[in-house]
């Protein structure tokens, strides 16, 4: 990107329902007929806030109250690039409707990813379907039955989790996962598979997520049609080909230093949030982190926090 990419805001307005507000771009315009999040330019002298509610008014007729942040997204196009920064709306006053002749729709969350949208209000989308706790597994212990018991404890109040055995042999891992993505479906968790499509098609699960080597290994997105595709950055460089790659969401980390990787050097929070503007993409902070580092994660851009310690205890699967 420029280095003075232009600052652009966007506002998610949701009903009683829990549907959101989308805006068709009218004729004449950039990607016309597409469906975006309302907003527009922020004015030199405004903050993110004065602009969306100036805008939101403009477009919509609707006053706005507090604002909390969702994701920034950098977008390059051709001759310009922009910087889209999304944040949920979290009261307004008046109807929506058309102040510029614009049509407007209400969507399910889940009917978002069908619409004609501009490439940068795609990871808003996935933003908005992504929870804010992303649980991985710890490795199995001897003992299937237990560890097996302790994932089911531990996916209390998550959403998402992510299947990584990297040291048992191939039929237990297959089993492994079918039984975990069973447990997984019967919570109302999605599952992803640590780098294997073969196995992430096997055991049903709902995506898979590449290693940082297999990210910069890969040449294009892997196949796996309707599902997930996740990856774990570590620098500036792999965030970069995760946003070429077309990931829909990632890790990054280590933020603090971790069991599971002594070795490896933490970034912090300064750097976290220096890297996560970077991502065109929803990112977890990822390394060193429990349940009440929800909070910072999200103030410095992060759409939450995942790791093995957070959710489960490793030694509670290896007995």
């Amino acid at each position: 990107m420029n280095d003075s990419p232009i600052h652009v805001v966007a506002g998610i307005l949701t009903d009683e329902q829990g549907h959101v507000l989308v805006a068709q771009r009218g004729v004449g315009k950039h990607l016309a007929g597409a469906w975006e999040f309302p907003g527009g330019k922020v004015d030199s002298g405004e903050d993110a806030h004065a602009a969306l509610k100036r805008e939101l008014h403009e477009e919509l007729g609707v006053e706005i109250g507090g604002i909390e942040p969702l994701i920034g997204v950098p977008w390059c196009y051709p001759g310009k690039d922009i910087f889209l920064d999304a944040y949920r709306v979290l009261a307004h006053t008046g109807v929506p409707h058309g102040r510029e002749n614009q049509a407007i729709a209400w969507h399910r969350i889940d009917e978002l990813s069908d619409l004609d949208m501009p490439p940068p209000d795609r990871p808003i989308v996935n933003a908005l379907r992504l929870p804010e706790r992303y649980a991985i597994t710890p490795e199995p212990g001897a003992d299937d039955g237990v560890f097996l018991s302790a994932i089911e404890r531990g996916l209390a109040g998550v959403r998402l989790l992510r299947f990584r055995a990297k040291s048992i042999d191939r039929q237990r891992q297959i089993n492994l996962a079918r039984a975990c993505g069973d447990i997984a479906r019967c919570l109302g968790v999605q599952m992803l598979v640590n780098g294997d499509v073969e196995l992430a098609t096997a055991s049903g699960a709902d995506g898979v997520h590449l290693s940082s080597a297999q990210l910069m290994g890969a040449s294009e997105r892997p196949v796996i049609a309707g599902k997930w595709v996740a990856a774990s950055c570590h620098d500036a460089f792999q965030i970069r080909k995760a946003n070429a790659l077309g990931v829909d969401f990632g890790v990054l980390g280590p933020v603090a230093s971790t069991t599971s990787h002594p070795s490896a050097i933490a970034i912090g929070w300064g750097r976290f949030a220096d890297l996560c503007a970077l991502a065109a993409f929803p990112v977890f902070a990822l390394g060193g982190l429990r349940s009440s580092d929800l909070g910072t994660a999200r103030a410095v851009g992060a759409q939450g926090i995942a790791g093995i310690s957070a959710f489960f205890d490793a030694n509670s699967t290896d007995r």
